[in-house]
Formats: structure tokens, C-alpha cells, sequence
């Protein structure tokens, strides 16, 4: 509990003021220092609570605007769940994947055949990975693609987590598949194609890895 780390530490002061040999006025000091950090734990602490470690935080991680603005296109940002991408935008932004995940499957509960959430949650659950395509991240990518099998956004947003776990090689077919998709006169279908021909760059640069 509190008081017995602060106990300890009060017990571990004077056994060094002891061994140090160091002259009894600073003794006073010493234990004024303690009292006063004591009175200030009493008031603004919680003494009664076990001591555990502190959690560490999440790193914030900005995401790409561009990324954003491409699945917006792909994926219709007015439509009637947007609110829950937003807020699953919000909580990625602050560093709390998980929270993200949450906010999406309360949306799934509400919504369970949309497009947009399961592919966002996709992205989420990969990001709360440490970046990598961990089976509820891949689960929600295939379940995207048996909703609407005719959409690039789950290929090429499955695609996207390849290459940010560095499975580069993996993500060209998706990534191929997602082109192949694209309609014609999609605003998007050039960004896709851009994307693809940097990977076939860096593919054919380090042969394929």
C-alpha cells in the first residue's frame, strides 16, 4: 500500500543520514522534507490503494491525411455510419487504437453488413497490432470483401497493412486486385495505381522481398 512504500522510504532516509555521519541539523530537514511530501500524498494521493507499476502510454501516431482522404473517396464519408469513423478517427489520432476498435463495433452492432466499418475496423485492430495483419484484423478485411465483393477498399486497405508490417510482397496482389476493381472514372483509381507502381519499383529494387 502507500503509506508502507512511504514508511520505507522514510526508514531508508534515516539509515543514510546515519551512515553518511552527517551532522544531526540536517536530520531536521530531512524530516521536515519527508513530513511535508507525506502531508502532500495524505491530501492528493490515494494511501489505501495497492502500488503498481504505471501504464505505459500509447504512443501517438498521426495518420496520413491522404490515406484518410482516400478512404473517404472509396468509401462514401456522408453516409449513415460516418459518425462512427469519425470517432474511431478521433480515438487513432490521440493514441487509443483501442478505443477505436470499441467505437467500431459498437457501430458493427448497430450496423453489422457495413462496408465502411468493417474495413475500418480492419485498420484499427492492425494498428492496436503494433502494426501487424493479426487474425482479427484479417477476419475483418475478409468480412468486408464477402459484404461488398466488388469493392477495391477491402483489397487495397488489407493491402495497406501488408506494407505497414513490412509484407510488401504480399500486398501487391491485393493491391492489384484493388486497381482491377476501382471503376474507370474513380477520383481514387489513379492514387491506387500510384501506390501499385512504387511497390513494383521497390519490389524490383530488392528483388522481390
Amino acid at each position: 500500500m502507500g503509506w508502507v512504500a512511504l514508511l520505507l522510504l522514510g526508514g531508508g532516509t534515516f539509515g543514510l543520514l546515519v551512515a553518511l555521519r552527517l551532522p544531526r541539523l540536517l536530520w531536521s530537514f530531512a524530516g521536515a522534507a519527508l513530513m511535508l511530501g507525506a502531508a502532500g500524498y495524505a491530501l492528493q494521493g490515494r494511501p489505501g490503494v495497492p502500488a503498481r507499476a504505471a501504464a505505459p502510454r500509447t504512443l501517438i501516431q498521426p495518420q496520413d491525411p491522404s490515406i484518410t482522404d482516400l478512404r473517404d473517396q472509396m468509401l462514401n464519408r456522408y453516409a449513415s455510419d460516418a459518425a462512427y469513423l469519425v470517432a474511431a478517427d478521433a480515438m487513432t489520432r490521440v493514441g487509443e487504437p483501442k478505443a477505436a476498435v470499441q467505437v467500431l463495433l459498437g457501430g458493427i452492432r448497430s450496423e453489422p453488413r457495413s462496408l465502411r466499418l468493417w474495413t475500418a475496423l480492419g485498420n484499427a485492430f492492425a494498428a492496436h497490432d503494433n502494426n501487424q495483419v493479426s487474425p482479427a484484423a484479417l477476419f475483418a478485411f475478409q468480412q468486408a470483401a464477402r459484404i461488398a465483393p466488388t469493392s477495391p477498399a477491402p483489397p487495397f486497405f488489407l493491402g495497406l497493412a501488408r506494407v505497414r508490417a513490412g509484407d510488401f510482397a504480399a500486398a501487391r496482389p491485393l493491391w492489384t486486385r484493388a486497381l482491377a476493381l476501382a471503376p474507370v472514372q474513380a477520383s481514387y483509381r489513379r492514387d491506387i495505381a500510384v501506390r501499385l507502381a512504387l511497390l513494383d519499383r521497390y519490389l524490383a529494387e530488392t528483388g522481390g522481398r
